[in-house]
């Protein structure tokens, strides 16, 4: 049994423990969590490049003792010249998930970075400069990493199809081959992309020369991105959703992101009254209501601004109510509905004094359009591709619109004061693992490590795949999986520590101090305490 790392003087978890690494030498040196989240976000990306990069997009959920958490929303709009028109007129009936058409939203991630460290100044009293946080990410991005297995196995898995795509060969093969296990995987392009930005400052990326430089790339791979939607772009400080469960206050990221259905889906399955965990009762309960859930994310979730009906709507009593009176104890709704996917990263952080970050990363598939810019090394996401060319959907593409994110990090006050950042990487999976992880930890009373490490279930897509039977893995006991095809469920039984099933993580800080960290043994990650 793996047990909770423990510290008292500030932790850091994430999906690769060079990651978690960067982030803990940065609290040891002084900083505060937000600092760390910078060093351990610019590392992730160095070390993850085909789930985050440079050139995606991030949320962060900022917690400080005794006040309301504060939201930033670092995602990055369409192009002035990506329009419906442009696309139809080309004969696509859909926008491409991969090359430069599928490449068609600004990157937000940078400014996400510049927003946190504007905050961690003037509230955190935040001192370090930007050259000490992306101090780890520059080194590793130049000397090299041993390639983790998650990344040699995507790029020989995904190489098919992103081949061709502009700078990916030079970029992630060797000799024209993939990486494999443990090879020497070196970034110099990143790291001298990096060494810039800790010169001149994070805006440059906007406004700068490596502004200009992405842009040019990117007009020469014929991306519709250009250096005047780059000018444009701002992070947003937004404020969080929230929802009361019990003496519990749980919070997420309002629309564009998905953080409304991962809320509503606690919300329902809370009207269930469902008192045990891990048996067919609760596993059923929950997929039943992230069905609920996800049909109303389906249908009204898109960027705030053309939303019909504000997201709260969706959070009232009588609303979760009245979808919880919905949900079947005994029979599976139809399933499924049009499937939405995605990867990413998701990190956590708390410092000595208790203040905490929720923060995912992403940039859409693995290896987002797969376009590289030749001059800097970035990989350039393809979130746009959750767009849609008819003109009458919810999500339609439209200039200077903000696309749908399946990304959203969440965040919990406990009633008993203990403060709790969580989350994980994984499309349509990531809402679920979410209620999975507050639901044994909180309601269930389990261990933090064993509510992380328990075994998993997925409703839909995650990682590029067009699959949307319930996955679910084998650690479960037989009669669980025979009760659930009983009542319906399309279940398909896989491996026991599946990637498949995400990255997740959890941090909790207790009122006395202490403080647990949880990572999944699924991924390359830890828990590091100071």
């Amino acid at each position: 049994m793996i047990h909770p790392a423990r510290s008292y003087s500030g932790m850091v978890v994430a999906p690769h423990r060079l990651a978690a690494e960067a982030g803990t030498r940065v609290l040891r040196d002084g900083g505060n969590a937000i600092e760390a989240m910078i060093a351990a976000a610019s590392t992730i990306a160095v070390v993850y490049p085909h789930m985050n990069s440079l050139g995606g997009d991030n949320f962060w959920l900022l917690h400080s003792p005794g006040e309301a958490p504060v939201g930033i929303d670092a995602c990055g709009a369409a192009a002035s010249a990506a329009t419906i028109d442009s696309y139809r007129s080309r004969g696509f009936e859909a926008i491409p998930g991969r090359g430069p058409d599928a490449a068609l939203t600004v990157a937000g991630a940078l400014s996400g970075w510049a927003a946190a460290q504007q905050f961690s100044e003037k509230n955190y009293g935040g001192k370090l400069p930007l050259s000490r946080l992306l101090e780890d990410a520059i080194y590793h991005a130049r000397e090299g990493i041993a390639a983790p297995q998650t990344l040699a196995a995507n790029i020989a898995g995904k190489l098919p199809e992103l081949e061709s795509q502009p700078g990916f060969a030079d970029a992630f093969l060797r000799d024209g081959a993939p990486y494999n296990t443990g090879d020497r995987f070196t970034q110099t392009k990143i790291a001298d992309t990096l060494a810039h930005l800790s010169s001149n400052g994070l805006d440059d990326f906007y406004r700068g020369d490596i502004a200009a430089s992405i842009a040019n790339d990117l007009a020469q791979a014929q991306s519709p991105v250009s250096k005047a939607d780059l000018e444009q772009h701002r992070a947003l400080t937004v404020a969080p959703l929230t929802l009361r469960i019990g003496d519990h206050q749980l919070y997420n990221m309002p629309p564009p992101t998905q953080g409304l259905a991962s809320l509503m889906l606690l919300g329902i399955f809370d009207k269930l009254g469902i008192g045990d965990v891990d048996n067919f009762d609760y596993i059923h309960g929950l997929i039943e209501s992230t069905k609920q859930a996800f049909l109303i994310r389906d249908s009204e979730v898109s960027d705030p601004a053309y939303m019909k009906k504000p997201a709260t709507e969706f959070l009232t009593d009588e609303c979760l109510s009245t979808l919880a009176a919905k949900v079947d104890s005994n029979k599976a709704a139809p399933w499924p509905q049009a499937p939405v996917g995605g990867d990413t990263v998701w990190l956590g952080a708390i410092d000595k004094q208790g203040r905490a970050v929720s923060f995912i990363q992403s940039i859409y598939w693995e290896f987002g359009s797969g376009v590289v810019l030749p001059e800097t090394g970035i990989v350039w996401q393809n979130r746009g591709t959750s767009f849609s060319l008819d003109p009458t959907h919810h999500n339609s593409l439209k200039p200077g619109r903000r696309p749908f994110h399946t990304i959203q990090p969440a965040l919990a006050h406990l009633g008993d004061g203990r403060v709790m950042p969580y989350g994980t990487m994984g499309g349509e999976g990531q809402p679920q693992t979410q209620a999975m992880l507050f639901s044994r930890y909180v309601l269930g009373g389990q261990d933090l490590q064993r509510a992380v490490t328990a075994p998993r279930w997925l409703l839909g897509r995650t990682w590029g795949s067009d699959i949307t039977n319930l996955r679910i893995e084998n650690r479960f006991h037989d009669d669980v999986y025979t009760s659930l095809r009983k009542a319906g469920h399309d279940v398909e039984v896989i491996g026991d520590f599946d990637e498949v099933m995400g990255h997740a993580g959890a941090l909790v800080v207790h009122p006395g101090g202490l403080i647990e960290g949880a990572s999944d043994p699924r991924s390359d990650g830890a828990a590091v305490g100071v």
